[in-house]
Order: structure tokens, then C-alpha cells, then sequence
């Protein structure tokens, strides 16, 4: 069984994503979620380094979102090469631990990446938690992408879906 947590071929399907980057800490980094003419989202922006910043990211909405049943979380993307991090939450607080992995875009046409959901670590303000329980995706209720570690410059990441498989 699967789940389309999100479809980007509509103009409204981003509706609800929101930046969180590294401003939030007196960083310059922007981002955003913006639909493309041809039928996906494109995150992009610009990392920067400066006042101690380095990371751009959005979020969904709050929802639920959860498939009890799920073993990985798949993108259908294609991008710039850079590594980037897909974030997923069980609460709804703005300042909540999510669950990260960590993927890198490939470049050259869209892929589709598999992420298992049982290599996702669990996360606080980009520092892994140690003794949290394991992500249990029933109570999956927000999902977020994130570049940092040190990679300053433009980006982009093209997104057609994601999904809990």
C-alpha cells in the first residue's frame, strides 16, 4: 500500500509549504517552494555562510499525513548534484524533533529515491537526539526539505512527488 503525501503538478499544490531558513538565527540564506509552468515544485534559493547561517528549508503544512504500514518515503526529483535533507515530523510545533535522511539530487533527468524509513535519524535544531523512539509512521503530520552542511550557493531541487511506500 502507498500514499501520495504530496503531487506537485497543480499551481495550488504548494499552498501551505513555508521557507524556515537560517534567518530564524540572524543568518541571510532564503528559500521557497514555488510551482514550475511544466508540473512540479522547485525548491530553490541561495545558502549562504554569512552570521554564522547555512541552511535554507521548507515545510509543510500540518496534517495528517501517516501510513501506518510505511517502510520508506520516495522523491521523485531531480536536481544540482547537492546533497539535501527530507524532514519528517510527528508533531505539529514549529520547534519539533523531526526524523532526517539525507539524499543526494541527481542530475541528468528525474529519479526517483527511496529512502527506508528505519535509517531516518531523529533530529533537534540539526543535531541528531539520542534515546528518542524510533519514527513511527502513522504519526507522520509534516514533511520538510533542507540543504545545509556547508554547501553555500544558489540551488534548485525539482520535486514531482513524494510518497510513503
Amino acid at each position: 500500500m502507498a500514499r501520495t503525501l504530496f503531487r506537485f503538478d497543480e499551481s495550488g499544490s504548494v499552498q501551505g509549504w513555508a521557507p524556515i531558513d537560517d534567518r530564524v538565527m540572524g543568518g541571510v540564506s532564503h528559500s521557497r517552494l514555488r510551482h514550475a509552468d511544466d508540473g512540479h515544485a522547485v525548491f530553490e534559493g541561495v545558502v549562504s555562510l554569512q552570521n554564522n547561517g547555512g541552511f535554507a528549508s521548507v515545510r509543510s503544512a500540518a496534517g495528517p499525513l501517516g501510513l501506518a504500514q510505511a517502510q520508506a518515503c520516495v522523491i521523485d526529483a531531480q536536481g544540482d548534484g547537492r546533497q539535501y535533507k527530507l524532514n519528517l515530523f510527528t508533531g505539529d510545533a514549529f520547534d519539533a524533533m523531526s526524523y532526517q535522511a539525507i539524499f543526494t539530487a541527481a542530475t541528468g533527468g528525474w529519479h526517483s529515491t527511496r529512502l527506508p524509513l528505519a535509517e531516518f535519524t531523529p533530529r533537534f535544531r540539526g543535531r541528531q537526539v539520542t534515546g528518542a523512539p524510533p519514527l513511527d509512521p502513522a504519526r507522520i503530520r509534516q514533511v520538510g526539505l533542507m540543504t545545509s552542511g556547508g554547501q553555500p550557493g544558489a540551488f534548485a531541487l525539482c520535486i514531482r512527488s513524494i510518497e510513503l511506500v
